[in-house]
């Protein structure tokens, strides 16, 4: 292995593979062809021990805003069984952050998109992994990630061509952005959700699906009742005071990239940058939220998420 960052793996490496990708603070940015510092970022491409088919496919998996737990890897460990290879992206790693329950701003969706669209671009090099089987997950944050990765805008100023994933897999995602261009992904996306979250509601994913899925959008979402934010976790239901939720309001973005709040009163606040977070943050303080797991969802969604990557990768 190498610790030199790759745009490569022609050589059929695995293990950690370390690569480049970029900072764009918000959606914005990304749509304003703005890409932020550059940014060192790793992965681990880990192959299963035998193969569903050859060459392969791939699930690009991506964490929380509390970075990696016991959890998510026992999603991975089920792909891997079902034949499947997964690449893990580590983008709180990579930029030394350990947490962004608090702040939502020290790694954004839009720099995790980044990682993932560029570690996408990197699997399509490798000689095992099927360039057109590739899908992707992520829980919370990552959830996010994983469900406006299908948002073609975005897709289209991450990574060249009419390269994309293959299938789409958020868990409990923030699904509270719009944009006016209404343009998705044909290919399928499923929404593993607690319909008791309080941190990322699922009214979002819900009003999103009752948009979208009208205009052709392969979307659908599974809920488990009783489950809240974490639900797949094996961890006592816990109240996180200062855990960043989602309020009543959703972030709608107009065809020149522009991303606003929209006010009671029809006024426009902007919503590009570090500031006009910081300043939407102080005036709603929409802080508290539960998270912890639920042993009936958990003995769900495991099959639930291989079942969707079988179906669809496979």
């Amino acid at each position: 292995m190498t610790s030199e960052a790759s745009g490569d793996l022609s050589d059929g490496r695995v293990g950690l593979i370390h690569y480049d990708s970029a900072n764009p603070f918000e959606f914005f940015h990304i749509l304003q062809g703005e890409a932020g510092d550059p940014q060192p970022m790793f992965g681990w491409l880990i192959l299963p021990d035998t193969p569903a088919r050859e060459p392969m496919p791939c699930v690009v998996c991506c964490h929380g805003s509390l970075s990696w737990r016991g959890h998510h890897h026992e999603y991975m460990v089920r792909f891997l069984e079902a034949g499947m290879a997964v690449f893990r992206v580590h983008s709180f790693d990579a930029r030394n952050v350990q947490s962004v329950v608090a702040d939502q701003m020290a790694v954004t969706m839009a720099m995790m998109l980044s990682d993932c669209y560029r570690a996408l671009a990197l699997l399509q090099t490798h000689p095992r992994i099927d360039g057109e089987r590739i899908g992707i997950t992520g829980w919370s944050l990552g959830g996010g990630v994983a469900l406006y990765a299908a948002w073609e805008p975005l897709r289209e100023r991450l990574i060249d061509g009419d390269v994309r994933f293959a299938a789409h897999l958020p868990v409990y995602p923030a699904a509270h952005i719009r944009g006016e261009d209404n343009r998705w992904t044909s290919a399928p996306v499923r929404v593993l959700h607690g319909a008791d979250d309080d941190y990322t509601p699922l009214r979002f994913v819900e009003d999103l699906i009752s948009e979208i899925k009208p205009l052709g959008v392969d979307i659908d979402v599974i809920s488990y009742p009783g489950g809240h934010h974490s639900f797949d976790s094996i961890e006592p239901l816990t109240w996180l005071p200062d855990a960043i939720r989602l309020g009543r309001s959703t972030t709608k973005i107009d065809t020149d990239g522009q991303m606003y709040v929209e006010g009671s009163d029809g006024s426009r606040y902007a919503a590009n940058t570090r500031e006009d977070r910081a300043a939407g943050f102080r005036a709603t303080r929409n802080v508290g939220a539960h998270i912890g797991g639920n042993w009936a969802a958990r003995r769900r969604c495991f099959d639930d998420a291989t079942a969707f990557f079988a179906a669809h990768l496979l």
